[in-house]
């Protein structure tokens, strides 16, 4: 096989901004934000939600205003109206 036909696998950390749990593995991804960890350098991804912080995983459950989101378009949509 050619070498460079392949990405190379790097030590990745995967950090949980809800959480601050850290998730260390190897992957192709890279950033520029990296961090020694027990004498291995990994590149730090960072990521809004994971398995740790999931409403699936987790059985929270979040209540969604529709309400709001309702308002919100009829308000638009009159702006529209008025315009023509």
């Amino acid at each position: 096989m050619k070498p460079e036909g392949h990405p190379s696998l790097n030590h990745v950390c995967f950090l949980d901004i809800g959480t601050g749990k850290r998730f260390l593995t190897k992957s192709t991804l890279k950033s520029a934000r990296k961090e020694q960890i027990d004498g291995v350098e990994y590149h730090v991804i960072v990521r809004d939600v994971t398995m740790d912080s999931h409403p699936a995983y987790t059985g929270e459950k979040r209540l969604v205003d529709t309400a709001g989101r309702v308002e919100k378009f009829t308000s638009k949509f009159k702006r529209t109206t008025a315009k023509k």
